[in-house]
């Protein structure tokens, strides 16, 4: 079974999964940073392939992700430094990316090496709904890979129906239309939307990213989903800690507070 599939059946609340742009802050970070999350009890890792043109990315992760392509980070290179992550570290891995590097790669090369050092899933922020199901749905499945799907304050009723019935690994719950981005709290707008969800009764599982960075952010995002997503925060504490394990510290204190 898909290791998504595992933890979301093993664990239905209080999910924590963290996000991090492989490469950053050096190239050869990338496993370290896995390593040390697992250790840390961290459910779920989505490691982020460095683009040019990062749309949904707020400054900080832009700025990640500028680093490490200057560090040399590539697709092929990130899937060099997970040819043995299976070695070491069992919990979901998910690869976060846009399209163009992905094209470039080759969709079923990218899904096959995927299945091959033990990636379990994809976030593909620009590839539409209706281009997924009719291209790379088919693909995917055939490698046993996830295809985690956004959804958004904006998103209609109909368009997230229609997500839920064809995915099952869980629904990517974009806390805001904005872009990524660390937040203080939830206002009541996105309190409605959690609420809006919540009450569609869909089959597959949530997690609420964009904007949590403390106690507040992350026990709201856990009490109207699966569990939450982290990223520009982490990213920041990577970037201003001296080594990994100081990071991934500061980020767990952090969540405290």
């Amino acid at each position: 079974m898909n290791r998504i599939k595992q933890l979301f059946e093993a664990k239905q609340k209080n999910i924590l999964s963290i996000y991090f742009t492989a490469g950053f802050p050096n190239l050869n970070d990338t496993v370290n940073v896995i390593k040390e999350l697992e250790a840390n009890n961290i459910d779920l890792i989505e490691i982020g392939i460095p683009f040019s043109d990062p749309m949904a990315d707020g400054p900080t992760i832009q700025a990640s992700g500028t680093i490490a392509l200057r560090n040399g980070m590539t697709l092929s290179k990130l899937f060099d430094q997970l040819k043995d992550i299976r070695k070491e570290v069992s919990i979901p891995l998910i690869l976060m990316g846009y399209l163009n590097p992905i094209m470039r790669y080759g969709f079923e090369n990218f899904c096959q090496k995927c299945q091959e050092v033990g990636v379990d899933g994809a976030i593909i922020p620009d590839l539409p709904f209706d281009d997924y199901l009719k291209e790379y749905k088919p693909v995917a499945d055939k490698y046993n890979i996830k295809v985690v799907m956004l959804i958004t304050p904006e998103t209609s009723d109909e368009r997230i129906r229609l997500i839920d019935e064809h995915t099952d690994g869980f629904i990517y719950m974009v806390s805001s239309a904005a872009t990524t981005g660390a937040q203080k709290s939830f206002d009541n707008s996105k309190q409605a939307y959690f609420k809006r969800i919540n009450g569609m009764n869909l089959k597959n599982p949530r997690l609420i990213g964009f904007g949590i960075s403390n106690k507040a952010t992350l026990e709201a995002a856990q009490a109207n989903a699966s569990g939450a997503i982290i990223g520009s925060k982490f990213i920041t504490l990577l970037q201003n800690s001296s080594n990994i394990k100081e990071a991934v510290s500061d980020l767990i204190e952090c969540l405290k507070e």
